[in-house]
């Protein structure tokens, strides 16, 4: 037995030791994460980081924070939880890439119904592996265990990220220009938004996962399960090199909500529907769902994870950069005059 122990607190459904054993096995993922700036390990009551500011005239420190959200749901009948950490710190370092910042690290807080180390851990691996393909270090969290609100199985995952970046190297919509060119960022599936309309629409609970969509080739939990794709490295090369104007994360609200948030008054985007490369998921959900085709970009990414918006004459490099930094990088459209704010066309 451990020096801390409460039989009490057991009886009432808490396992105060599972959440130390957890903590030993998930050791082993926070510390892939390590960069430089990393002054803790995970254990103590908060995390430290010390930033490297050199070279900065006025450090700026952005921050965003999201869960997962239903796509957990999928992970839970699937009992496969090794993915959705990813979604999670791609959900938060893809909103702060969009101001140019670099995420310097991560915290993550996991509320379950009853804490089962190995589980807490596989979920904690995918966190960790999100960091890594963000150049962010995982130096902290939280695990609660919340017997009698929460069924045993279910669990809820969230975290928040810090980035910096210097003041005058924040991306400024002002400088956006009719003429400049709107690139798309493919996305590597549903991303982590929708699915409580993606649930409705296969009817999740009572669906066989399993199942090869021929169309796809993959079946529908995998298709489903499929990680957000995290876009900061790519686009923070691109930022080293290119007049960018405009950054758009396309989440919850798809086109029609998160590409105007980068574009100022005056200013809108026309995008050629013609140039999206769908994936067959959406078709699929559309198809099955009867969903209008205005409801579809208005809550689905489309095949669109992020939207860079750049200056003209930057186009060229700026879809070289991206491309061989392995993204899908392609044009989608351009900025008018106009107070429309986008128009699909």
């Amino acid at each position: 037995m451990s020096v801390s122990h409460s039989a009490s607190y057991a009886a009432a459904g808490v396992n105060i030791e599972a959440g130390y054993e957890g903590v030993k096995l998930m050791k082993k993922h926070v510390e892939r994460t390590f960069i430089p700036g990393v002054v803790s390990g995970i254990g103590g009551f908060g995390g430290l980081f010390a930033p490297d500011v050199s070279g900065m005239k006025e450090p700026v420190l952005v921050s965003g924070t999201d869960g997962v959200g239903t796509k957990q749901r999928i992970a839970q009948l699937m009992n496969r939880h090794d993915t959705v950490g990813i979604d999670c710190v791609a959900m938060c370092v893809n909103d702060i890439i969009c101001c140019g910042a670099k995420p310097l690290f991560f915290l993550d807080y996991i509320a379950i119904g009853k804490n089962e180390p190995e589980k807490v851990a596989t979920l904690v691996s995918g966190v960790a592996e999100g960091c890594v393909q963000a150049g962010c270090a995982l130096i902290g969290g939280e695990t609660a265990e919340h017997p009698g609100t929460m069924q045993p199985d279910d669990y809820d995952l969230a975290g928040f990220s810090v980035g910096i970046v210097d003041k005058e190297r924040v991306i400024d919509r002002n400088r956006m220009q009719a003429g400049d060119v709107v690139i798309a960022l493919a996305s590597s599936g549903v991303h982590s938004n929708g699915y409580s309309l993606v649930r409705k629409v296969f009817d999740i609970e009572h669906a066989d996962l399993g199942r090869v969509i021929p169309a796809i080739g993959q079946s529908l939990g995998d298709i489903l399960l499929t990680p957000t794709r995290i876009y900061v490295k790519p686009v923070l090369a691109a930022l080293q090199e290119c007049d960018i104007h405009g950054i758009s994360h396309i989440t919850g609200g798809g086109f029609y909500e998160n590409i105007p948030r980068s574009i100022p008054d005056g200013l809108g985007a026309r995008i050629e529907k013609a140039a999206i490369r769908t994936p067959e998921i959406f078709s699929l959900i559309a198809k099955m769902g009867q969903i209008p085709e205005r409801d579809m970009f208005n809550t689905f990414n489309m095949g669109v994870g992020m939207s860079v918006i750049v200056k003209k004459t930057d186009a060229d490099r700026a879809l070289a950069i991206l491309r061989e930094q392995g993204e899908n990088a392609y044009v989608i459209g351009e900025i008018v005059a106009g107070e429309e704010k986008i128009e699909l066309c």
